[in-house]
């Protein structure tokens, strides 16, 4: 497939536009690539592995004149313009490509000035002769001095306006009388400044996604309803992106007076708050730039957010933090958790705000089925849309000791069955190394009071194995608690905040601390008379260490972020 790229931005490869080709080629380029890998050695032939040939014409680098309007290419040359120029080598590319990508931003509704002249000395290509459109296009053409039957075209776009709708009719005119109506592939996308600006990378990587998804789909015959679907969404409602564009001039709208860089930061940060995460309370999020001394408080309220510059209120989160550090974590060029363990900023007040930091200042453009998906593949859920679950690790146990002190034989039955029937959980949820292990544990167990161990020594040893469980986990990469209490932390993702995995190391070893000690006290007690009721006192303790962790998890991630 031989593939001409026409870049029409005056700023070349520096555009934006140009961003989204890039990820349509690779798209094609990835497709096409597996599909020769699927082809036998014979099949491919001298072809390259993706069988793409690339060609890219710069038109901000190339000098191509105005047509001159004398029609000498009709009449006195026929097919030959009479300027000599890099018009020619145009030419020869339009006709080597079996697809042509023009790529350019919106200039005024329409293509900007140095690609108008390329499509302008196109005339060499037609016929002098009158002819009718078999697409009705316009009324009167010119027939195409060449066969370009086969030939595809794609139009890939940006443009400045929260919206791409309503905004290219004049491109499409213009396509249509060149490539002919509804036989050429558009992608328009509004908001094509926002491809840019690091702060939002995460939703135009989204964006591109897509793009380079559209670029898998036409290799293979069309783009798909729901790609091209995705394609039309909003990267940001309109009021957001407004917001932000408005910001961005760094002018203060009122007073059209120049506003510092760190407050026009601020505005823009505050335009991404979304406003449906308003739960009946006003928020004040207080940011100090340390490094300049600047402080200003962004307003989450019920009708949007707003950012004062004196006049404060009461502050619910105060972030203490150089401007450069703040920014880098906004241009995921360094994690927040990580740059709050490092001590390179303060979190003061509530840190639960910190901790829904993305339900606040949360990714756009998602559609209901695809938040469904992600709504799924988050809270530690894999593909398949499972989560991890601790009571698939604690239910053997909790069988095995509540039951095996009342009657050691049915009690080793009952853990044995529950190790059994657990796995069927598993359809549901994901499992982890301390599921597996438990069963193999549990299972050992209860087979060793079966053949006639000491029920005492047998249920005081499971305690001990319980807590070197839980204390030798908090010498591997993750410890056993945020396993499973990443569901409620942002799934997986929170397996890589350093703050998050050391919450849990120290509870797991607490935790690991506290059944390393309950064996000493389950032997006295299973050699009293009430024996039977180990396995509800030995309960007792943990609903108190739960207590305590539910308070933990919330008190030392906001101790540390305090400095």
């Amino acid at each position: 497939m031989n593939i001409l790229v026409i870049n029409g931005s005056p700023k070349g490869r520096a555009s934006n536009t140009y961003r989204l080709t890039q990820a349509f080629l690779e798209g094609i380029k990835q497709a096409l690539s597996e599909d020769a890998d699927g082809k036998g050695k014979e099949d491919v032939g001298r072809e390259n592995v993706s069988g793409v040939h690339v060609e890219e014409l710069m038109v901000n680098r190339m000098e191509i004149q105005p047509c001159l309007g004398c029609f000498s290419c009709w009449n006195k040359t026929p097919g030959k313009c009479c300027i000599e120029d890099g018009m020619e080598e145009v030419i020869q590319k339009l006709l080597w490509a079996d697809v042509t990508i023009w790529s350019f931003p919106l200039y005024y509704y329409t293509v900007p000035g140095g690609l108008k002249n390329m499509i302008d000395r196109q005339l060499p290509m037609c016929l002098p002769f009158m002819a009718e459109r078999e697409d009705h296009v316009g009324n009167g053409s010119h027939p195409a001095r060449y066969d370009m039957s086969g030939k595809k075209n794609v139009v890939i776009s940006t443009c400045g306006f929260y919206t791409a709708e309503g905004n290219y009719d004049g491109v499409r005119s213009l396509f249509d009388h060149m490539c002919g109506r509804n036989s050429y592939t558009t992608i328009f996308c509004g908001q094509g400044e926002l491809f840019r600006v690091p702060e939002v990378a995460k939703r135009t990587d989204e964006y591109l996604a897509y793009v380079r998804s559209a670029g898998r789909e036409f290799a293979r015959g069309g783009i798909s309803g729901s790609t091209g679907k995705a394609l039309e969404e909003l990267l940001y409602p309109k009021e957001v992106f407004e917001s932000m564009a408005d910001a961005s001039w760094g002018i203060d709208k009122e007073s059209g007076e120049k506003e510092t860089d760190t407050l026009t930061f601020t505005r823009q940060m505050a335009a991404l708050y979304r406003k449906e995460s308003y739960e009946g309370k006003e928020l004040v999020v207080e940011m100090f730039y340390t490094d300049l001394d600047e402080c200003y408080q962004i307003v989450l309220g019920k009708e949007g957010s707003r950012v004062l510059k004196d006049g404060f209120k009461e502050a619910t989160t105060r972030i203490e933090t150089p401007v450069t550090v703040w920014k880098s974590i906004a241009a995921g060029e360094i994690r927040g958790d990580e740059a709050l363990m490092r001590h390179l900023y303060k979190v003061k007040g509530d840190f639960s705000l910190m901790i829904n930091w993305d339900k606040y200042f949360g990714s756009y453009g998602r559609s209901a089925d695809e938040a469904e998906e992600i709504q799924r593949a988050e809270g530690g859920k894999d593909g398949n849309g499972k989560g991890t679950n601790m009571n698939i690790m604690l239910i053997p146990w909790i069988v095995f000791w509540v039951a095996v002190p009342i009657n050691g034989y049915a009690g080793s039955l009952a853990g044995i069955g529950a190790c059994v029937l657990v796995p069927l959980l598993f359809y549901q949820y994901k499992k982890t190394f301390y599921d597996i292990l438990t069963g193999v544990l549990v299972t050992g167990l209860s087979v060793a009071v079966l053949v006639g161990a000491p029920e005492r020594i047998v249920l005081s040893l499971s305690y001990f194995v319980f807590g070197v469980m839980w204390a030798v986990s908090c010498l591997r990469k993750i410890p056993l608690t945020a396993c499973y209490s990443m569901n409620n932390y942002g799934g997986e993702d929170a397996l890589r905040n350093p703050l998050f995995v050391k919450t849990n190391r120290i509870l797991t070893l607490l935790w690991g601390i506290l059944y390393l000690l309950t064996p000493i006290w389950t032997y006295f007690l299973m050699g009293t008379g009430i024996g039977g009721f180990t396995g509800a006192v030995n309960s007792v303790l943990p609903v108190f260490m739960g207590i305590f962790t539910v308070w933990f998890q919330k008190w030392y991630p906001a101790k540390v972020a305090g400095g």
